[in-house]
């Protein structure tokens, strides 16, 4: 195999494939694997493990078909190095070069294999609206379990068919987001399908760094597919795949509170940045979940962090409460998440009592819910 490329363009394509590659799956060798397979002016990246596939079309100035596995952080890290410029890469059954400019290396190919595959989705392909679909991401991906140890399904995001669009839920059992996204149609009346939610925080990071690249424009559409195993989302030159989780998802609906007899309205960027300082008392302590103490009352809310470990921080934000005067405790970090994944400059917190959830929402809008459960204190 043979190709010349510009630099930057090969770096992006490895860069990207590379946060789907492991050493679960790949080609059999333990080491983090990238594939390469050039034909005629085409090259696909592939990075994958069991669960993931990220594939990346790139257009190149092809030499001699080929496909090769290489090792994908050296790999990246190599092409990194160079300056802005032409980059040459060829391979033969033992090791791969790479030069640009007066710089050469050689790497040894870890193993000789190929990378893992899913199966094909099985659906016709429906157009998302990228944007869209990556802000519905990105406010509830957040919510999402992170360990799979404990319950792997909750590890997902569930997107399910409802009467007037899409629905994004996600929760680790402490927390729960969700998101609807009216007019969007991905799936079948009343279906659902459980997304990995990290494949979902790579789509939500490719839909951003194209819209980004693009300056203002849009980004390239976003077409989704699915069968029984697997999904497959397709951005522009990149396709990833992803196995879908099994498993019961809670009845989320069930945990929504009815009504809420008190709530305070404040401006977020000050309630946001309030809780980043007093959260400062437990960034570096043994126990990072000491929660913060919101003490809800006429004209505003005080914040409190107490450690015996550092000490005390409180801060005072002003706003609008209803309600009977009350204090709620929350894991600081949870509470800030909920807050951050507001977009409109005002955000309200609706609260029953000390232990029972708490919902943040935007005070202007209604598509987005974001539930946390209280810690108890004495």
């Amino acid at each position: 195999m043979r190709f010349r490329t510009e630099r930057d363009g090969l770096l992006e394509a490895l860069s990207t494939a590379s946060r789907a590659a492991s050493g679960r799956g790949s080609g059999g060798t333990s080491t983090p694997s990238l594939q390469l397979s050039l034909h005629g002016n085409h090259l696909v990246v592939t990075g994958a493990d069991p669960d993931l596939v990220i594939e990346v079309r790139s257009s190149v100035s092809g030499d001699s078909d080929g496909v090769v596995l290489v090792p994908a952080r050296l790999l990246v890290d190599i092409v990194r190095s160079f300056e802005p410029g032409a980059v040459v890469v060829t391979s033969d059954d033992d090791e791969v070069r790479v030069t640009s400019g007066r710089a050469e290396f050689t790497v040894r190919i870890p193993s000789v294999g190929e990378v893992s595959r899913l199966s094909a989705a099985e659906s016709e392909g429906i157009t998302l609206p990228a944007a869209l679909f990556a802000d519905g991401l990105r406010q509830v991906v957040r919510a999402a379990l992170a360990d799979d140890t404990r319950a792997p399904q909750l590890t997902g995001v569930l997107m399910v068919a409802t009467d007037t669009g899409l629905r994004l839920v996600a929760t680790d059992s402490y927390r729960l987001a969700f998101r609807d996204l009216s007019g969007v149609s991905a799936l079948s009346p009343s279906s659902e399908v459980l997304v990995p939610a990290r494949a979902l925080a790579e789509i939500q990071r490719l839909v951003g760094t194209r819209t980004d690249a693009s300056k203002d424009a849009e980004p390239p559409p976003l077409v989704f597919h699915h069968g029984e195993l697997d999904a497959v989302f397709d951005l522009g030159e990149v396709q990833l795949t992803t196995r879908l989780l099994r498993g019961p998802f809670p009845d989320y609906e069930r945990l929504l509170p009815a009504s809420y007899p008190s709530s305070f309205t404040a401006a977020r960027e000050d309630l946001a940045a309030a809780l980043r300082r007093v959260r400062l008392m437990v960034r570096d302590t043994k126990d990072a979940t000491t929660p913060v103490r919101v003490s809800f009352g006429e004209g505003g809310a005080e914040l409190t962090v107490l450690t015996a470990e550092t000490g005390r921080a409180s801060e005072r934000v002003d706003g609008a409460f209803a309600g009977e005067d009350l204090t709620v405790a929350f894991n600081p970090t949870y509470l800030l998440d909920g807050i951050e994944a507001i977009r409109s400059d005002s955000v309200t917190i609706d609260v029953i009592d000390s232990s029972k959830p708490a919902t943040v929402r935007a005070a202007d809008e209604d598509d987005y819910r974001y539930l946390l459960m209280p810690v108890r204190v004495s």
